[in-house]
């Protein structure tokens, strides 16, 4: 047995994601996003959250998948990445699950078009169901971050 580790599960399409509660500091209906010129594309801009501006990230658009229209489930997970809260657009976020970190696989070099540096691994979790565990430093590369900083000024 290893570590035991509690994650939200969200979904992007029909692939079913992971992150570690602990990195999550909100999830929030979606809200207006102001846009911010001169920015990636999958950066759609920031939100005002009870008075913290939190730069948020279409993760279809960083992942390379089509984009598509919100709806009634779709979600923004508020998340700390090196001190910088950030925001992920997800399509729906269903679960909060305690899994086991022997459970964890490496990822093969690509998971449904998704590159192995964005992903921490795969956790198999039964009955075929496989979570694809985010890395969220590679998620947001330095560079990004630096941006990003910029934007909450």
């Amino acid at each position: 047995m290893g570590e035991e580790l509690k994650v939200i599960v969200f979904a992007l399409g029909k692939e079913e994601y992971g992150i570690e509660v602990d990195k999550v500091r909100t999830i929030e209906r979606l809200t207006p996003i102001t846009r911010v010129p001169k920015t990636a594309a999958f950066i759609k801009g920031v939100i005002n959250l009870r008075g913290v501006v939190v730069p948020v990230i279409d993760l279809r658009g960083r992942f390379n998948l089509s984009e598509t229209q919100p709806t009634e489930n779709s979600r923004i997970i508020v998340v700390a990445v090196n001190e910088l809260e950030v925001g992920f657009i997800v399509d729906s976020a269903n679960d909060v699950i305690d899994i086991d970190s022997d459970t964890i696989d490496n990822p093969p070099e690509i998971v449904g078009g998704i590159k192995a540096k964005y992903l921490r691994g795969i956790a198999k979790l039964g009955e075929g169901r496989l979570l694809i565990m985010l890395n969220l430093s590679e998620v947001l590369n330095k560079n990004e971050i630096i941006q990003l900083e910029q934007l909450e000024v």
